[in-house]
């Protein structure tokens, strides 16, 4: 993807950003800045990894969120101010992705984001990456890594930052965090345990979610460090609103449903991928 292109779709998060409180259709933003519908349809959801639709909506909902927890506004009003125009049709779409409606989400006062703002990379590097470009990663990534995470978010399950950064430290000095970078942006960051093997994070770089790097990280954790195991994963179950394609990836990598959880009390899925050296059995 061009530097332009970037640019352009930088252009519409801008536009986005400074109209959450209002309408904002495919049409409206495409007149605003200068595209056809089609191309700009095409443009960003190659590059954000959503439609505008999905982004507006889930950035619409992170900042009310924001409000119903840091503000004592009237529901309401936060409908309003958050482009809705009913009470109703808020309280609707904010419990398919909060799981919560608003006033129950409000009372527990712990707010965190379905969709932070979207930063772009710019000097993205048209590379073919391999296994060898993985390494362990250092506590000089951190700040990198939470960048990432960030980027990634996609509002589940709750997320305690300063939680997660212990939980990273000691992933780092148990040598259970690998990374890949392009030059000077980390595209992809995996941390895992060894007993039971299991991924409990798997991040990659929006921009980069179409080079094949999620199978590259699976890929390292067979091979090298988690060799002849069973690895697992929790993610959203069926027909989850704020999945933005999470089950089809693991199904596509070869994992297999297991059985329904629910974890910091939000409904979730694990996922099992068998071990290799059984499939090298059944070649055998």
């Amino acid at each position: 993807m061009g530097k332009q292109s970037i640019i352009s779709i930088e252009a519409v998060i801008d536009y986005i950003e400074s109209h959450l409180d209002g309408k904002l259709e495919l049409e409206t933003v495409a007149e605003a800045v200068h595209y056809s519908k089609y191309h700009l349809h095409r443009l960003f959801t190659e590059t954000v990894g959503m439609t505008i639709h999905d982004y507006v909506q889930r950035r619409q909902l992170t900042e009310a969120a924001k409000l119903l927890v840091f503000s004592e506004k009237p529901i309401i009003e936060i409908a309003f101010l958050c482009g809705y125009e009913s009470q109703q049709s808020f309280s609707s779409a904010f419990k398919a992705m909060y799981k919560l409606p608003p006033a129950e989400y409000r009372e527990k006062r712990n707010f965190y984001p379905l969709q932070l703002r979207f930063t772009l990379h710019r000097e993205m590097e048209a590379v073919e990456f391999t296994m060898q470009d993985i390494r362990l990663a250092e506590k000089k990534d951190i700040p990198d890594w939470i960048d990432l995470m960030r980027l990634v978010i996609d509002g589940y399950p709750v997320m305690d930052e300063a939680e997660y950064l212990a939980k990273l430290e000691e992933s780092i000095s148990e040598r259970h965090a690998l990374v890949l970078r392009d030059e000077n942006c980390l595209v992809g960051a995996i941390a895992f345990t060894c007993s039971p093997g299991s991924i409990e994070f798997l991040g990659i770089h929006p921009q980069y979610r179409n080079c094949g790097l999620q199978k590259l990280f699976l890929d390292a954790l067979r091979e090298i460090y988690l060799p002849g195991q069973e690895i697992s994963t929790t993610t959203y179950r069926e027909q989850d609103k704020a999945d933005t394609g999470h089950r089809d990836l693991l199904l596509q990598l070869g994992f297999a449903e297991r059985e329904l959880l629910t974890e910091f009390g939000y409904p979730t899925q694990r996922f099992v991928h068998p071990p290799k050296r059984q499939e090298g059995m059944e070649h055998g």
